[in-house]
């Protein structure tokens, strides 16, 4: 009888224990799923874009204009640049009796734009835009296949590249201001520039001019002002000062003997300081993109320089006209050449054979200034264009260097500005004809 008791006590005991062992197990499995579970929630928080701590989603929202990263925030405004024209004191168009040594304006007048001024370069550089490793980051391995993965920078709103940010427009540079009769921009104007040498030693440049902000987008078209026989090039400050607060690079040579060896020079002059990383002008110029003009003698040499050198454009002749007739017929027809002559001035004559003669080709206009002040000269007479008339130029130059089209209805037709329009704050009026446009 105790024996059957024992051997039931211990079955009991073995059943009891078991059933402990039970226990124990379901326990520590609990433990174990409740462990992986949290293993598993604490990698799907390191993927979950909203987890602070993943360094994958510290990314730079390229989208929000605070980002000090995003390059579009340094683009530079060249429309900001220009400088109210009524502040400027260096415009002497107000002067016009038809004596050039008369009409210049003092340069010492003039503090922004003075004589000797030295160039500044104000160019600025656009900061290194951020590509998309230094914007997003590296992304960590995800932790599995189910594993939501942080935005890209492929799925994020797409960061431009340099290359794209970049896009230069297209053509010249011209200062926003389309007003002719006004200085547009704040120039820089050097007097006695470094030597622009030509055979002998002989220094042929005397006046450089330009915009003192120079575009970081477009490229600036150049113009070659020849002055008149015996005529100092700072006489003809106010022009030279005016072409260049639009948009354009101006040297004045020291004279101009009438046959484009000096004005040619002067360019590939500026040729090299366009190529001269050292240099203010280094890759800002377009050397295809020129233009000649000058007064007198100086119209002469710009009429050479259209016919021999391929980089030319386009000539505005001021008060010249080739003496035997025998110029504008020589200019290619792929280029352009105007002449302008005083209703009294000496060089009427030249300027209407010059025109007139049948073996003209290229597109030319005849563009006369009438009704003029009484003066000595009793009217419009060979100091005009340069001085009262430098309007003409200008939007001439803006119209065949710059590529503004719509000037073509200035000069060419029946009626318009220049065709048959007042002199805008002067006396008299514009009488054009035009050929071969």
């Amino acid at each position: 009888m105790k024996s059957k008791y024992f051997k039931n006590l211990a079955k009991g005991l073995v059943i009891i224990s078991a059933a402990l062992a039970l226990v124990n197990c379901d326990d520590t499995t609990a433990a174990n799923s409740d462990a992986v579970q949290q293993e598993v929630a604490g990698q799907q928080d390191v993927n979950d874009p909203s987890n602070p701590a993943d360094p994958s989603q510290q990314t730079t929202d390229p989208t929000n204009p605070a980002n000090p990263a995003d390059p579009s925030q340094t683009v530079t405004d060249p429309a900001q640049q220009g400088t109210d024209p009524a502040t400027n004191p260096a415009d002497s168009s107000q002067g016009g009796n038809g004596d050039p040594a008369q009409q210049g304006t003092d340069p010492s007048t003039n503090p922004e734009v003075g004589p000797g001024a030295n160039p500044v370069d104000t160019t600025v550089t656009n900061p290194p835009v951020a590509s998309s490793s230094s914007v997003g980051g590296t992304d960590p391995a995800p932790a599995s296949s189910e594993t939501v993965k942080p935005a890209s920078s492929s799925s994020e709103p797409v960061v431009e590249s340099s290359s794209s940010e970049e896009v230069k427009p297209a053509g010249i540079f011209l200062a926003e201001g389309k007003e002719e009769e006004k200085d547009q921009m704040q120039i820089v104007y050097t007097e006695n520039i470094e030597p622009c040498m030509f055979k002998d030693g002989k220094n042929l440049c005397k006046i450089l001019a330009y915009p003192k902000q120079l575009s970081e987008t477009q490229k600036h078209a150049v113009v070659v002002w020849g002055p008149g026989g015996g005529s100092d090039p700072k006489d003809y400050r106010a022009i030279i000062s005016r072409l260049a607060s639009h948009g354009f690079v101006v040297v004045a040579l020291r004279e101009s003997p009438g046959n484009a060896n000096e004005g040619i020079e002067a360019l590939n002059w500026l040729d090299k300081k366009n190529k001269d990383p050292n240099d203010p002008l280094y890759n800002k110029l377009d050397m295809n993109t020129v233009g000649a003009s000058g007064h007198s003698m100086g119209g002469l040499e710009s009429e050479q320089m259209v016919i021999k050198d391929k980089r030319v454009l386009t000539a505005f002749l001021n008060n010249s006209g080739d003496w035997n007739g025998n110029g504008a017929n020589k200019v290619p027809t792929d280029r352009s050449i105007a002449i302008l002559y005083g209703e009294v001035g000496m060089e009427k004559d030249n300027a209407k054979n010059d025109y007139n003669n049948q073996g003209v080709r290229a597109p030319a206009c005849l563009i006369e200034m009438n009704g003029g002040p009484r003066n000595s000269e009793g009217g419009y007479g060979h100091g005009s264009g340069s001085w009262d008339g430098m309007a003409a130029t200008v939007a001439w130059m803006r119209w065949h260097l710059g590529g503004e089209t719509e000037r073509k209805a200035d000069f060419v037709g029946s009626t318009g500005k220049y065709i048959d329009g007042s002199i805008i704050g002067k006396q008299g009026h514009w009488k054009t004809q035009c050929k071969n446009f």
